[in-house]
């Protein structure tokens, strides 16, 4: 489903000096795998889930995404990807503030279905989180962690084949970490093939695979035991 090769990514500092952030990544991923991405700050995890997301785009190196090299698209032809293949899920959970639990949902649904469509899609998304009964209510309403999974809710009503979570516990107490986290642990098992950034070991020993960073460069693989 996800396959890397060679993929270097370097930014130009002011004054023409070049940073180099990945470092030749090669790795795969097959469809249904949950999958950590577990590095310190600054090593470059970020930056490959933003290409993985096709929010960025290497520098060098070749990325196919289910079959497709996505790194040779235009901008048009990444945004449609992210929109049909791609839900993402943010520390930040970048709902509009005076925008309804549905409305936020319904919003990457805008440009593809009707408007009954959205409202059926919108709010299975939110009863399959446990929200159905704040549908209606506004982020100022809701918990830290029902905003989380308003947000997750929103990165499955388009019915991606992957989901890419970026440090999704990060602003959550214990309690609503444990929630959200039992909810990517349902979406696995029902078949759904997730990608996740955390610096938590806690939180990666959720994932049957867990690969470690730094530097910019892959260091360990490991598959887990189911």
């Amino acid at each position: 489903m996800i396959e890397l090769k060679d993929i270097t990514k370097a930014y130009k500092k002011s004054g023409g000096m070049e940073v180099k952030v990945l470092q030749g990544v090669s790795l795969r991923i097959e469809k249904g795998e949950y999958v950590a991405i577990m590095a310190p700050s600054g090593m470059g995890k970020s930056t490959l889930m933003n290409i993985i997301g096709c929010l960025d785009r290497p520098s060098t190196g070749e990325y196919r995404l289910d079959g497709i090299e996505v790194d040779k698209m235009d901008d048009d032809s990444l945004s449609s990807i992210r929109n049909k293949k791609i839900g993402f899920v943010f520390q930040s959970f970048h709902l509009l503030p005076r925008t309804t639990a549905k409305e936020n949902v319904q919003l990457p649904l805008i440009y593809s279905t009707d408007e009954l469509d959205m409202n059926a899609l919108a709010s299975t998304a939110l009863e399959e989180v446990g929200l159905g009964d704040r549908m209606n209510y506004v982020p100022s309403e809701l918990s830290g962690g029902q905003q989380q999974r308003v947000a997750i809710a929103r990165s499955l009503v388009n019915d991606p084949s992957i989901l890419l979570a970026d440090e999704p516990t990060g602003n959550l107490d214990t309690a609503s970490s444990t929630e959200v986290m039992s909810i990517f642990d349902k979406l696995h098992k029902d078949g759904r093939t997730i990608v996740m950034v955390t610096h938590s070991d806690e939180i990666a020993q959720h994932a049957s695979r867990i690969i470690r960073m730094r530097d910019g460069k892959i260091v360990s693989d490991e598959r887990r035991a189911a």
